[in-house]
Formats: structure tokens, C-alpha cells, sequence
């Protein structure tokens, strides 16, 4: 049975994934071939980035957009950037630096390469200070 957007073995197959285990592996614990459970994590995988940019866009429906980090950016200087943006709209950001970029690498990870931006990132914020990233 289907509960939210994953069904039952694509959650089992990265529970699995998440241990540490090769999909051959999965493959010989439920009775399948590998090529089937590259295809159920690969499902699995679609469905949880459609899910995380639909509640991207439902986060920002009350956000403003506030500046877009250019690729090549350092990662040290984001934050600075994003409190420079911030205080020319009137906006207090509710995070210290290291919660910044904390919040902004686990939102984002593809877009970073050690300390630099891979793809531009879109950064909104509300009126009580609260960053989402697109």
C-alpha cells in the first residue's frame, strides 16, 4: 500500500540503502533482480525531489525573494551576502552564520562542491526571518 509519495518497497529499498547495502544485495534479500531495484531507488529518488520542490514552492508563497547566490561563490561569504540582502529590506535572518550554512548545505547539497557554489540558489525569506532556498 502507497503512503505519501513513496510506496512500501521503494521505502524498504532505501531503508536498505541507507545501512549501507549494495543493490545486489537488496536484490538477493527480496527476491528481485538488481536492475529492478536500481529502478525502484531511481523512483523513489524522483518522487522525493518533486516532493521537495513542492513544498520549496509552498514555503515561499509567503516569502520574499531576497538575492540569488551566483555560482563560484565561496561558501564563507554567502552568509554576509544573505545578512547584507536581508537588513536592505528591514529583514533580521533568525540564524547565526554556521546555522546558515548549515541549513543552506542540507537544503541544497547538489548545488555545492567543497566550499563553492555549483549552481546559482534562489534565497527567499519571510517576515519573521526564516530562509528557504530554491
Amino acid at each position: 500500500m502507497k503512503d505519501g509519495l513513496l510506496t512500501d518497497r521503494q521505502k524498504e529499498v532505501l531503508r536498505y540503502r541507507k545501512q549501507g547495502m549494495t543493490q545486489q544485495q537488496i536484490a538477493d534479500i527480496i527476491h528481485t533482480s538488481k536492475a529492478n531495484v536500481c529502478t525502484i531507488e531511481k523512483s523513489a529518488m524522483e518522487n522525493i525531489r518533486r516532493a521537495k520542490e513542492t513544498l520549496e514552492f509552498l514555503y515561499t508563497l509567503d516569502a520574499t525573494h531576497l538575492c540569488t547566490i551566483e555560482a563560484g561563490m565561496d561558501l564563507l561569504d554567502v552568509a554576509p551576502f544573505i545578512y547584507r540582502e536581508a537588513e536592505n529590506i528591514g529583514i533580521k535572518v533568525k540564524y547565526d552564520t554556521i546555522s546558515l550554512i548549515n541549513k543552506l548545505r542540507e537544503a541544497t547539497p547538489e548545488r555545492f562542491r567543497a566550499r563553492h557554489v555549483r549552481d546559482a540558489i534562489e534565497v527567499y525569506i519571510n517576515d519573521e526571518g526564516d530562509l528557504y532556498f530554491g
